[in-house]
């Protein structure tokens, strides 16, 4: 249970400050209105980077999907705590997303155009081609998850005192962010790098729930896309992991 409830806090945390920098940046009349893409993509690492430094101890802040399935796949993870862990995942952004909103509500309500203010819940693609945004997706998340494979061997000193292996916070909490930060400065301009069906899907639905003022549409053609992708990417790094021998 405590394993369950970090993934909900570091989650929610990861969402809170992930979504949060997108709201800062691209809402009207914010103190970081327009500061660009690069305050996006640092502010997306450091989100990382807090909420693998708070839970990696405690549940080795996977955070994603994605990461849950990949270290199942190359049995680095146990196939039973796969659901509870997605569940606790998709709860935490969930609240993450309410969260952003309370919290930028006057922003929200001082922006008009809708593709906007979905922006700050979910991804979109720059350039809409279903092929090309999956493999967008696919290859960002193989990223990801390979890295966390890689380190899976790492020795942590665990909150009750033992030695263990974590997922993703076996990067160590930095170098964690830094992967994200990488990710998104290189690929991050086709879709907005979900990499996370979590971080999408829980927002998303947080978009389609909450009364916010002049909301569009949710883009549920497109949302398959960054629950998909990811997961495929996740599986793909796992094969190749096994491939050269793990």
């Amino acid at each position: 249970m405590q394993a369950i409830i970090a993934e909900f806090i570091g989650t929610f945390i990861l969402i809170l400050l992930g979504n949060g920098v997108v709201a800062n940046v691209i809402l009207k009349e914010t103190k970081g209105y327009d500061s660009g893409p690069l305050v996006i993509f640092l502010g997306w690492g450091m989100a990382v980077f807090i909420a693998v430094a708070i839970v990696g101890p405690y549940s080795g802040a996977h955070l994603n999907p994605a990461v849950t399935i990949g270290l199942a796949v190359a049995d680095t993870f146990a196939w039973a705590k796969v659901p509870t862990y997605i569940l606790a995942q998709m709860l935490g952004a969930m609240t993450g997303g309410a969260t952003v909103w309370l919290m930028y509500k006057d922003h929200y309500d001082r922006t008009s155009d809708q593709g906007t203010k979905l922006a700050t819940f979910s991804t979109a693609p720059a350039i809409k081609n279903i092929p090309s945004n999956v493999f967008s997706e696919i290859l960002g998340t193989f990223v990801l998850v390979f890295a966390a494979l890689y380190s899976v061997g790492a020795d942590l000193q665990m909150a009750d005192g033992t030695n263990g292996t974590i997922g993703l916070g076996t990067l160590g909490a930095l170098p964690a962010g830094l992967v994200v930060f990488s990710i998104g400065m290189s690929l991050g301009g086709t879709t907005g790098y979900a990499i996370n069906p979590a971080r999408d899907l829980g927002p998303r639905l947080m978009h389609a729930i909450l009364p916010i003022k002049g909301k569009g549409s949710n883009d549920w053609g497109y949302a398959w896309v960054p629950v998909i992708g990811p997961i495929i990417g996740g599986v793909v790094a796992a094969g190749l992991y096994f491939l050269l021998g793990s």
